[in-house]
């Protein structure tokens, strides 16, 4: 099945899309517990070789209340990808209302010939989290 990707931020010639989706099987609307499921593809359409080393995302619930989610890789990888190639992945989020939203940032590395180099933060796009109104 092909992902329809919703979303889109682009830094420095890397492309980051989000496609997420509310599962309704995950929820318990009456236990106040709602959740999503987001699948991010990166692709370098830049010049360089880079690795992805950490991430950093910003997710506010419906009250206003924000978290902050700062670590190395994503779902425990930190692929590297060379120019023109790209990674998927996909991951979770569950919240105590039934919105909220997620935005954020990876940091790369540019690698240079000896696999190491400059930092670069490539935005992640502002994404809404919103259950169905019949979920709750």
């Amino acid at each position: 099945m092909k992902q329809l990707f919703q979303h889109a931020a682009i830094t420095d010639g890397i492309t980051v899309r989000v496609a997420v989706n509310f599962l309704p099987e995950q929820s318990r609307p009456d236990d106040g517990k709602w959740f999503w499921v987001y699948h991010i593809r990166i692709e370098n359409g830049s010049d360089s070789r880079v690795q992805l080393v950490s991430r950093h995302w910003r997710i506010t619930d419906a009250r206003g209340i924000v978290s902050i989610v700062d670590g190395e890789g994503v779902v425990g990888e930190q692929p590297v990808l060379d120019p023109g190639q790209a990674h998927d992945y996909v991951s979770g989020c569950p919240l105590d209302t039934p919105h909220g939203t997620m935005e954020g940032f990876y940091t790369f590395h540019l690698l240079d010939a000896q696999g190491s180099g400059q930092p670069l933060e490539v935005r992640i796009p502002f994404f809404p989290l919103a259950a169905p109104a019949t979920a709750g």
